[in-house]
């Protein structure tokens, strides 16, 4: 018997609310072991990225594979990754095992507007990450960035997506936050006729506290998929995990910027199998 376990490999938030930290938050409130890999290190609090600094490609892919020959977890995620460098390094590690699921969340940019991610590193990230993942999530910006087109609304976001699909991702996930209106996310898989589509729609959460947001659903997304649940499910769980994290944490003040969102608003046990 041993736990249900994901393997989280992202930067580290010194104030808790985004990167690693939540994902580990994520995961085991959703009832998964979380094991980590840290690939940066960020001065940071609610208020902005200050500084990064990132961790050598060799001790990145370390982390990686002595957590994949020990406790072989059922599902990675991939979140911040700063340079070039530490991609190949990532991908070239993971093509040694066998993994069920790799859920890759581009974060490019935060939500103070701090680029994280350098300039050479987009090109290796298509070609090393992108055609290795289960599914990719692009905010609106990070779809722009990824298929080099603007995105207003939802035939933009198809062609986008039609793009992304083309260049190798399995199924891409784009989320319409930035986007006025409802909030609507939406999955699109690769298929022989060119792609599927599935719509998640949901009312928008009056809140300043939407810190690691993002590094919440990936992880969420990754931590369904483990427990055994398919894409279009795991996705739909994610976003109502999400939805009430936020209510649940919509009027607590944890710093005086962006805060995060309740994590433990209802907490799993561990699941073992």
């Amino acid at each position: 018997m041993k736990y249900v376990s994901v393997l989280t490999i992202a930067g580290s938030d010194s104030c808790g609310g985004a990167g690693i930290q939540a994902d580990i938050k994520t995961m085991s409130a959703l009832g998964c072991y979380a094991a980590s890999a840290i690939t940066s290190i960020t001065v940071q609090n609610t208020l902005g990225v200050t500084a990064i600094q990132a961790i050598s490609p060799d001790i990145v892919a370390g982390q990686i594979r002595a957590v994949m020959d020990d406790i072989c977890p059922k599902a990675v995620k991939i979140g911040m990754v700063n340079d070039a460098d530490t991609i190949r390094a990532i991908a070239a590690t993971l093509k040694e095992y066998n993994i069920g699921h790799v859920i890759t969340d581009p974060v490019m940019i935060s939500t103070s507007g701090t680029r994280l991610m350098q300039d050479d590193a987009l090109d290796v990230f298509r070609t090393e990450l992108l055609p290795m993942s289960t599914l990719l999530t692009p905010n609106v910006p990070e779809a722009e960035v990824l298929s080099g087109m603007a995105i207003s609304g939802k035939p933009s976001m198809d062609n986008a997506a039609m793009a992304m699909l083309r260049d190798g991702c399995r199924a891409l996930l784009i989320k319409g936050g930035h986007i006025a209106g409802r909030k609507t996310d939406r999955l699109y898989h690769a298929a022989c006729s060119g792609m599927t589509s599935r719509e998640y729609v949901c009312d928008d959460v009056p809140t300043a506290n939407t810190h690691g947001t993002g590094c919440t659903l990936s992880s969420a997304i990754a931590a369904f998929l483990a427990l055994g649940l398919t894409l279009d499910e795991a996705v739909g769980r994610a976003k109502d995990y999400v939805t009430q994290a936020l209510l649940y944490g919509a009027d607590v003040e944890t710093g005086r910027g962006h805060g995060p969102v309740n994590h433990f608003f209802d907490p799993k046990k561990l699941v073992k199998i």
